[in-house]
């Protein structure tokens, strides 16, 4: 487990930093006696060589995890995965990737010329999945794919790092809801997803899912910095399976309002 704390760890620290640095409060706001359970992260990409979910995933297989997965959001254009880890309490990765091809000749030329871009080489370390932006982006061309794909511009604004960490409500002594998790959270100046609802999914589904809306976040372009949307922070409760096991896997409608925790 030394190298996947060292990994999540580097992980948190660049999400914290970086992407969502309201995501420090809301972790002090809910951490009891015991460490809180970070449940999952996830991470997006493009479908291109040298850059798609399978380069993404390497790193972390290369610690053991597992694929156990995959996920389809036709309307969205992304294909995801889900990985885990042999040991239970290592936290789940879910892998996003937009189908490039399936979107306007305009955005596929523009994101493969931003994948050029990238050093040759710089993919090989999994210190990429905390290390940002690998190629240089102005502000209009970020609207332009944002204007086509949230998804798009959110990627090549940000580069890489996760989009969110994952507090397992399981594991919470004070809180036994989702919806009271968010109370707390909307008490304390908080703005959470309400894309297909406050809580996303049902425990006939065996997983309910909330979100805060992502922090505005600066990004420096090559034109000026400006505020955008960055990185959130979600909530997660499951449910026992019939073998008395706790439901490991996720839900692709909810996941797909999850996504939504990043729209401007």
């Amino acid at each position: 487990m030394e190298r996947v704390e060292k990994l999540f760890d580097a992980l948190w620290q660049d999400y914290t930093n970086r992407l969502c640095p309201s995501a420090a409060q809301v972790h002090d706001l809910l951490t009891e006696e015991e460490p809180l359970l970070n449940d999952h992260i996830a991470l997006r990409t493009f479908n291109l060589p040298g850059v798609s979910l399978d380069v993404l995933a390497a790193p972390f297989i290369a610690i053991g995890y597992k694929p156990c997965g995959t996920y389809h959001f036709e309307q969205k254009k992304l294909y995801a995965e889900h990985f885990e880890h042999p040991n239970p309490a290592a936290p789940k990765v879910f892998i996003s990737e937009l189908l490039v091809g399936q979107c306007s000749a305009a955005l596929q030329n523009t994101v493969r010329e931003l994948v050029k871009q990238i050093p040759e080489g710089a993919m090989k370390d999994g210190a990429f999945l905390y290390g940002g932006r690998l190629w240089d982006l102005d502000y209009a061309t970020y609207e332009q794919l944002a204007e086509e794909s949230e998804y798009a511009g959110w990627v090549a604004a940000h580069g890489y790092g996760a989009n969110h960490f994952t507090v397992s409500v399981n594991q919470l002594e004070q809180f036994t809801e989702v919806t009271e998790v968010n109370s707390l959270l909307r008490h304390n100046g908080f703005t959470i997803n309400e894309a297909g609802g406050e809580v996303k999914g049902s425990p006939e589904v065996l997983l309910e899912q909330s979100s805060t809306m992502a922090d505005r976040v600066d990004v420096r372009f090559t034109d000026g910095i400006r505020s955008i949307p960055g990185g959130f922070y979600e909530f997660a409760k499951r449910y026992l399976q019939e073998n008395g096991e706790l439901y490991p896997g996720f839900v692709a409608a909810s996941a797909d309002k999850i996504f939504e925790s990043t729209n401007m």
